[in-house]
Parts: C-alpha cells; structure tokens; sequence
C-alpha cells in the first residue's frame, strides 16, 4: 500500500494520521507529502496500522508517539506522565513573571517537568528544583531536563516531605479532580496515571496540604501559584484567606476560565 493509501484507510482523523504515520516512518509530514506515491514495506505499514488501531481505541498521540510539544520546548512523555497541556501555560507565565531572575523556584508534583524545565529555560540564571512522589515521573523529567539543557535539582518527595531550604516562588499543578467524577474514565484521563489527576476525595485535598506546607518554605513576599478544576478558583481562594495569605487572587486561561489561584505570602 502507498502512503497516501494507508492514510485514506487510517479511520482516524486525518491530521492524526499524518502525525502517526509520519513518526512510524521517521520522517516529517512534509515527506510524507513527498511520498505519497511511495509503496509500504509490509513492517512499516503493519507498524503504522498498529498506531492507527490504537489511536482509535482512543489512546493519546502523545503516548503513540512519546513526545509532546510545551511552551515551545519538547518533552518526552509516557504513560507514568501527565500529558502536558497547554492550558498549564498560564501557569509558567505567571511563575516566570513571578521568579526573580537569580530567584529560587520549587515544583512540586513536577510530573513529566514541563513546568520546571521551562522556568530553568526562560530564567537562566534561577535556581530549580523540583519533586515528584513517583519514581517513574521523576525518571521522564530527567531526561526532559537533560534534553532541554537545563539544570534542576530533583527530590522523590510526598509534597514537602523530602524538601529542604526556603524558595522564592512555588508552584503546582496538583491532582484535583476529585474522586469518582465522570471525566476520569472519559477522553485521554482514562490513560493517564490516576494518582496524578485525582487525590481520590474531594479535589481540594492535595491543594490544601501545598497551602499548608508552604509557610516554611516560601520566603516572605513569594508567591504560591497553582493550577486547579474549572469550578475550584473560589475554593482555593478561600483556602488560601483563610490562611491569611496576601493579594489573593485568579487567573483566566484562553478560554476564559479561572484556572490559576495564587498569593503571596506575607511579610509580617
């Protein structure tokens, strides 16, 4: 079969055709243009029908392909990784507004390191450090790291647990969806690591404990940023008043959803 015929017959959506076809060929989607015409080894076309099957048993391309692009930069990704999101860039531009250009950052639940690895990218000159509860995260944030050219210093740690010093700015992008909602068994969530999406109660649990712990390791006049659910911005707000925190505030994504809360911590 030719490669514009393997396409024809992909069932999938074309653009995800390509995308797939061209990585079990190695090759670019403009080669492929060039190669339409071409015939298919049996292994190469036996190997993008097996991308093509399971892209439309509904697996994410990023894990077909293993890599994904973020604010720029590619990051290796695998199924021990949440699949970075672009959503997640309001995130880092505040974060980058926020550290100081020789500033000390902490990340916690780093994941893949796509937020961590862009902050050491942008602020060259900032000190990174980043955790993860899991080994098997924290094994593709290394290579991120390593593969983006960056320096961050990397902790197995349950939050704060593993963490020393006193930082600048902390943020978070932390599992909030909470137990049993529909969307865990929806869409890409069905692939990703659980533990990463949910903190198996309310979706507040996991926030909670990074407010609670930052106290002792955010210098006094940082920030804490974190990520959050479509409905959770009054909530986090709430948390973080409650706890006497300052300039406590939410920020809208593209779509126009609070999808950032954040404060800074007092000086007195």
């Amino acid at each position: 079969m030719t490669v514009e015929g393997l396409l024809r017959a992909a069932q999938i959506a074309p653009l995800e055709a390509r995308i797939l076809l061209a990585h079990a060929l190695n090759c670019s989607r403009v080669q492929l243009v060039i190669r339409a015409k071409d015939e298919l080894t049996q292994e190469q076309e036996a190997a993008a029908s097996a991308l093509f099957e399971r892209r439309r048993q509904g697996e994410p391309i990023a894990y077909l392909t293993g890599k994904r692009e973020f604010y720029g930069l590619d990051f290796m990704v695998t199924p021990a990784v949440l699949i970075p999101r672009h959503e997640t860039e309001l995130l880092v531009e505040l974060a980058i507004e926020r550290l100081p250009q020789a500033g000390r950052a902490l990340d916690l639940g780093t994941g893949s390191g796509a937020i961590a690895v862009v902050l050491a990218h942008v602020r060259t000159q900032a000190s990174l450090f980043a955790t993860d509860a899991s080994e098997a995260a924290l094994a593709v944030a290394r290579r991120n790291a390593a593969q983006n050219g960056v320096q961050i210093g990397f902790r197995h740690s349950d939050w704060y647990q593993s963490v020393d010093g006193v930082f600048d700015l902390i943020v978070s992008n932390p599992p909030y969806i909470a137990a049993g909602d529909p969307h865990l068994s929806q869409g890409d969530l069905r692939f990703e690591p659980p533990l990463a999406l949910t903190d198996e109660a309310d979706g507040l649990t996991d926030i909670a404990a990074i407010i609670g712990g930052a106290p002792a390791h955010l210098a006094p006049g940082g920030w804490l940023l974190m990520e959050h659910g479509h409905d959770q911005a009054a909530a986090v707000r709430a948390l973080l008043a409650q706890a006497g925190w300052q300039q406590v505030q939410s920020w809208r994504d593209l779509a126009g959803t609070e999808r950032v809360t954040g404060a800074l911590r007092p000086v007195n």
